[in-house]
């Protein structure tokens, strides 16, 4: 008997990211090759510690926009769109 359930898209699902990325990925090597703790390092003095709202994380903005340099994405706009979809 062939049946449908339509509650079905409503049920929650674990999924682990790691699991839908291969490991032979561009954006893995970069990551494993490339150590990006030199921007926050950088950045850290143009920030004021005691004043303002908190930042976006100068090492995922640049990840950001490295991505876009990478795929052609020329766009901030789009490039947070594609992020938010392709994660």
């Amino acid at each position: 008997m062939f049946r449908t359930n339509p509650s079905r898209e409503f049920q929650p699902e674990t999924v682990n990211i790691e699991d839908l990325v291969p490991q032979d990925h561009l954006l893995r090597k970069i990551n494993e090759t490339i150590d990006f703790s030199f921007i926050a390092e950088k950045c850290r003095p143009l920030y004021c510690q005691d004043n303002g709202r908190p930042c976006i994380d100068p090492v995922m903005l640049f990840k950001m926009l490295l991505i876009g340099y990478l795929y052609g994405i020329r766009s901030e706009r789009r490039l947070i769109e594609e992020i938010r979809v392709n994660i």
